[in-house]
């Protein structure tokens, strides 16, 4: 029960949640402003899956490097040093004139978001332990919660004309001031000494690990694509676009933030399954749909349905007794993160060889996969 928890532990739940929702500012900006910064650099659909392979690439090299950091510094200082550096390249996006310079800005973003994203499961792992209370839902609510707000404030403003270099400074203004209300109760140490901060997955860990990949890759792909699908198979404006991401990232953020309650009333289980069937299903409606209206509600399904798989199969990393709990989360967190890696790139080239709608039908029968080969997973019934 909350009551019972001690100050301090009450502090360390804020400052976890805050750093995800920053890390969920951060990337729905850079995703909602996909679309301007086409426009203004101006490159293809092949290319644009080149420079999110960029990001991807920067994003898995650090979790080993970001993992064996936290363990010999401590979570706080390597999630203050990432936040920043991610906070800081968010106004340089619209800054940029050419595909090289852009190329970069994105590895080291990637970089930046990647440290952010291994450290901060590291530290809220270590915090619901602490609690001795069930968290991890809610604390990936506060990702999705920073969707919410950081796709529909680039929308809004977008809509009453603000200058897109306005805007980014905006949003890393507002992350700057997360990290200030965050820092003094982040973790000052990591992963117990049981074993490295970075391992390769074994057993059930390869099966958890999969299973994010390909929920991640659905995630990536409605953050990076979504926009682009509304407007040129829909005819949506560009401001109009981003409330394809807003619909996803607002049911996802109510999915996770109820979550913990319902997995207590409902078990992981029936969570789980029925999560993975309605995100399959809300992608092949907004696929499908004759009109803008419809594909939003599409979206809307998907973010019910992803809501809580997630952070389900990292509940599952941290019981299973296969591999240690503080080498299990990060060896997860960078299977989850090839999605990032692979999945919206791989979107880019069949989009190139075919169409979008052809890449989005492929994402929504992994999905399906995904929920099947989660029967196999030792959850809460």
């Amino acid at each position: 029960m909350e009551h019972k928890q001690s100050p301090f532990t009450r502090h360390e739940v804020l400052s976890t949640r805050l750093m995800f929702l920053c890390a969920g500012l951060a990337t729905a900006t850079w995703a909602a402003l996909i679309p301007v910064i086409k426009s203004h650099v101006n490159f293809d659909e092949s290319t644009l899956g080149f420079l999110l392979l960029c990001l991807g690439a920067g994003a898995i090299a650090s979790m080993p490097i970001s993992g064996a950091l936290a363990t010999k510094y401590g979570c706080k200082r390597v999630l203050l040093v990432a936040a920043s550096v991610f906070a800081a390249c968010l106004p340089l996006f619209v800054l940029v004139d050419n595909i090289t310079k852009l190329a970069v800005l994105l590895i080291v973003f990637g970089i930046s978001i990647g440290s952010t994203d291994c450290v901060m499961n590291i530290q809220a792992v270590l915090v619901e332990e602490r609690s001795k209370r069930s968290l991890m839902s809610g604390f990936h609510g506060f990702y999705s919660l920073g969707g919410i707000l950081g796709a529909g404030a680039v929308a809004g403003l977008l809509i009453l004309g603000w200058p897109a270099i306005q805007i980014c400074i905006f949003m890393s203004a507002c992350i700057f001031l997360c990290i200030v209300l965050a820092k003094d109760a982040l973790l000052p140490f990591a992963s117990p000494s049981e074993g490295p901060a970075f391992a390769l997955p074994k057993g059930p860990v390869i099966l958890i690990g999969a299973i994010c990949f390909a929920m991640f890759l659905a995630e990536g792909t409605v953050l990076d694509w979504s926009g682009l699908y509304l407007i040129d198979y829909q005819h949506a404006s560009t401001g109009m676009a981003a409330l394809g991401i807003f619909c996803f990232s607002v049911t996802m953020t109510i999915g996770r933030l109820v979550g913990d309650n319902l997995i207590t009333h409902f078990g992981q289980r029936l969570i789980l399954t029925l999560g993975g069937l309605t995100a399959s299903l809300g992608l092949f409606i907004a696929i499908a749909s004759p009109n803008f209206a419809l594909a939003l509600c599409g979206y809307i399904l998907m973010g019910i349905g992803c809501a809580n798989v997630v952070p389900i199969m990292f509940s599952a990393a941290g019981k299973q007794t296969y591999m240690p709990q503080a080498t299990a989360i990060p060896a997860v967190t960078t299977l989850g993160y090839v999605g990032v890696l692979m999945g919206p790139a791989s979107v880019g080239q069949i989009a190139h060889h075919t169409s979008l709608p052809t890449a989005l039908v492929v994402i929504a029968l992994l999905i399906a996969t995904a929920t099947l080969l989660s029967c196999f997973v030792k959850v809460q019934n």
